[in-house]
């Protein structure tokens, strides 16, 4: 148990024995208080698996469903009109660009990166020590600028959807 530190006032003790009772009554109090606090703990660990339990079945319809919407909207994709989004009564589905931004694996070639970052001024992309690249500070940069590096730029659309909640909830 930690330490605790006591407010300088008088003390009302006049005695080691009196002293010594005092710190049996604060230890079986904070046994009292560990065990309250562990049936407690219990209490919430088998709540937790017991919603869990609950929910299970729905999580595993929610994956298969969200599956099939990006299938259906993946294949009518045209239906979109150029656009990335479709809003529909109870929600919406779309695609939105993600960029992901890989570096090479081999040490030597990573430390080529490292070294043209920091040539070209862009050095607010290496994190020191030990010298390694800052992904989300590369990301500023135009994608140009990243290939000419020696690292690579991936764009993908990345599916999407979000249920209307306030409709749902009426």
């Amino acid at each position: 148990m930690a330490r605790t530190r006591v407010d300088d006032r008088v003390p009302a003790l006049t005695s080691w024995d009196e002293v010594d009772q005092i710190l049996a009554i604060i230890g079986d109090n904070q046994r009292t208080i560990e065990g309250i606090e562990h049936a407690m703990q219990e209490a919430i660990d088998n709540e937790k698996a017991a919603a869990s339990i609950k929910a299970q079945t729905f999580i595993d319809n929610n994956a298969r469903l969200e599956r099939q919407i990006k299938e259906f909207s993946e294949a009518h994709r045209e239906d979109l009109d150029g656009k990335k989004t479709k809003v529909l009564n109870f929600g919406s589905v779309g695609f939105r660009k993600s960029t992901k931004i890989t570096l090479p694996r081999a040490a030597a070639k990573l430390e080529e990166v490292i070294r043209q970052l920091v040539a070209r001024g862009m050095g607010d992309c290496v994190k020191q020590p030990p010298a390694k690249v800052d992904k989300d500070a590369l990301r500023k940069y135009p994608a140009g600028e990243i290939v000419a590096v020696g690292a690579a730029v991936q764009v993908d659309d990345t599916f999407w959807y979000e249920p209307d909640r306030e409709k749902l909830a009426q």
